[in-house]
């Protein structure tokens, strides 16, 4: 209110005070004292901005199992079938290979109850086929070998009769020769005896007798020519005989030779045959087995995803949920990809689960109460869904004063995890926050895994 009056109140306002407390007013001991309280509250707080303190990175998740197998998984049939009888209940324990469902055929090529009989018949004839076969080869292989000795003696025989030929052949062309001279000599002596007929020197019936000589001679060449061309014409059919011959069992031998490779075809075709009956006699048989679906392993069924009975289920269809006995639990936190980098293996955490009441100091982890002890064993190298990175911590080894993950834990419930890093002054921590700062390191993270052995752990 501005004071534009030359008229004071303040005596006015003096004067209705009760004169009683007008001393209390004039004093200043309650202004020093709240003076020394601030005082003393700043110079706390002042030294407490020089405490250590822990920096923590902040992520939340649920509880899942170190390794796949001890996960929840589904319980799956591996042939196709109609639900004949439940032999578990939702949260009953089972142990590995305990019957769980019992499964009737739907499928119209197993539907007879002899099949495995009829597969075993079949499978005999088969090898029936087989063997004789097997003796048709043997007997071809016999047949050729008959073939080819027979051929080796007629071809000798032929060879003979070929050389025989090539001999007369030329002892005929000795005797042409030899008849050739023969007449040419008498020709000459009746040229010579016709000259002395001239001359007086021989009568006529001289030259006569030499003239029919000389015709004698002539019919013998005419005859050993002939003679001659006779064998030539024997060897050449000899010759022919011998390129027959063996055209005749070339032709045997190659019907034998693909008798036998018939033969060999459908024996491995029949091989081929027994083989896929030997095996599905063999899928009939483990078909049959898995009527019964068996449960994998040791574990609790959580729920059936399948009920009715005379209901017909797929090959592959999941038909039960089954939660492995005593998992090898871990913690998986969720942490955002800007703190990831300040994150290595064996790192301690700090948990707090769903439904044990806790109280925690982010900077002051020692004063935490109701939290449990943890270490990083796994960071993946890739993010998840959301843009987080996933943290899987395990128990450590309590140390003193501290307690054990509870018995009590399930699968899937809620975890919140604090990841412990270095001390710095609370002034530090004050001024990052306010920046937005991330956590600050005093050495480079190793990001080596933290080899840890399952038998420890348990």
């Amino acid at each position: 209110m501005l004071n534009l009056s030359n008229h004071s109140v303040a005596e006015e306002v003096w004067e209705r005070v009760p004169r009683q407390s007008r001393p209390e007013l004039l004093r200043t001991y309650a202004s020093r004292k709240l003076g020394r309280i601030l005082a003393v509250i700043g110079l706390v707080f002042f030294l407490i901005l020089f405490l250590p303190w822990r920096q923590t990175i902040y992520g939340s998740g649920s509880l899942t199992a170190l390794t796949p197998q001890d996960r929840p998984q589904n319980v799956q049939n591996q042939i196709a079938g109609r639900i004949e009888h439940w032999n578990v209940r939702e949260g009953q324990l089972v142990h590995r290979g305990d019957t769980l469902l019992m499964l009737s055929e739907v499928k119209d090529e197993y539907f007879d109850p002899n099949l495995p009989l009829r597969l075993r018949e079949q499978l005999a004839a088969k090898r029936g086929n087989v063997v004789a076969y097997q003796s048709k080869i043997a007997a071809t292989d016999q047949q050729i070998a008959a073939l080819r000795a027979t051929l080796d003696v007629q071809l000798q025989s032929a060879q003979n009769k070929v050389e025989q030929a090539q001999n007369y052949l030329n002892s005929d062309r000795a005797d042409l020769v030899a008849i050739s001279t023969f007449y040419e000599t008498a020709k000459a002596r009746l040229l010579r005896y016709e000259e002395g007929y001239k001359n007086g020197l021989f009568s006529l019936t001289d030259i006569e007798t030499r003239r029919l000589k000389l015709q004698e001679d002539l019919a013998k060449v005419t005859s050993q020519r002939n003679k001659v061309s006779s064998s030539i014409q024997n060897l050449a059919n000899a010759r022919i005989e011998l390129a027959n011959l063996r055209a005749k069992y070339g032709q045997d031998l190659a019907k034998a030779n693909s008798d036998r490779s018939s033969a060999v075809a459908s024996r491995v075709s029949y091989e081929g045959e027994v083989a896929a009956t030997r095996n599905k006699i063999a899928n009939v048989a483990v078909r049959r087995d898995l009527y019964v679906v068996r449960a994998p392993q040791t574990g609790y069924i959580v729920r059936a995803l399948k009920a009715g009975i005379g209901e017909t289920i797929k090959e592959g269809e999941s038909i039960a949920t089954l939660q492995p006995e005593a998992p090898l639990l871990a913690a998986e936190v969720y942490v955002r990809a800007m703190d990831v980098p300040l994150i290595q293996p064996g790192r301690t955490v700090r948990l707090q689960f769903d439904g044990f009441p806790a109280i925690q100091f982010s900077g002051w982890p020692s004063a935490a109460v109701g939290t449990f002890g943890g270490v990083v064993t796994v960071i993946d190298v890739v993010s998840s869904p959301g843009g987080k990175y996933r943290l899987l911590v395990r128990p450590t080894q309590p140390q003193p004063g501290d307690q054990p993950w509870p018995k009590q834990l399930r699968l899937g419930s809620g975890v919140q995890g604090w990841v412990i890093l270095d001390s710095v002054p609370v002034w530090y921590e004050i001024w990052r926050q306010l920046n937005g700062f991330p956590p600050t390191l005093s050495q480079e993270p190793d990001t080596t895994p933290v080899k840890e052995d399952k038998e420890k752990t348990k």
